[in-house]
């Protein structure tokens, strides 16, 4: 870890709420926000969210699966993301929610306006905002704790 964090202290709220209250509080909300008002379904969330985890290294995020209504993704649905080009597993929308995610973190500059034309033909205007939002989040938050080294002392939360 590259932050040192008093003893007894939780990293996470002690990174990101003490040390930066005016930030953290606002990112914490942010990033939480991703989660709880997501209308994208649970496929192409976590194909976009785990595709950006494996670019960022995220130990955490990687380890992390969303759950939904008491569903989550199979275990195989990690390996897929990483294949997402010839993977048989993925509709044409979880497809491009993984392209879209790595476009995003390593290709920004060339999404032309073929990818557009695909994108839009299966994702609203409203759902491109909200899967470019929730990526934005995960590549900022994931890539801080990863850097920092939070990534490797962060707790999933028990069932």
């Amino acid at each position: 870890m590259r932050i040192d964090i008093p003893e007894g202290q939780d990293a996470i709220p002690y990174v990101w709420g003490d040390m930066v209250p005016g930030i953290g509080a606002a990112a914490s909300n942010f990033s939480l926000a991703v989660y709880a008002h997501t209308t994208l379904g649970l496929r192409e969330f976590e194909a976009a969210r785990l595709r950006v985890a494996q670019i960022n290294g995220c130990v955490f995020c990687l380890d992390w699966r969303t759950e939904r209504d008491g569903e989550k993704v199979d275990e195989d649905f990690a390996d897929a993301v990483t294949q997402w080009r010839t993977t048989d597993s993925f509709d044409d929308r979880t497809r491009l929610a993984a392209e879209y995610a790595e476009r995003y973190a390593l290709d920004h500059h060339n999404l032309d306006d073929a990818f557009w034309a695909r994108m839009t033909a299966h994702y609203s205007q409203a759902e491109i905002v909200e899967l470019s939002m929730s990526i934005g989040s995960w590549l900022a938050f994931g890539r801080l704790n990863h850097v920092l080294g939070l990534d490797t002392v962060c707790v999933l939360p028990k069932p």
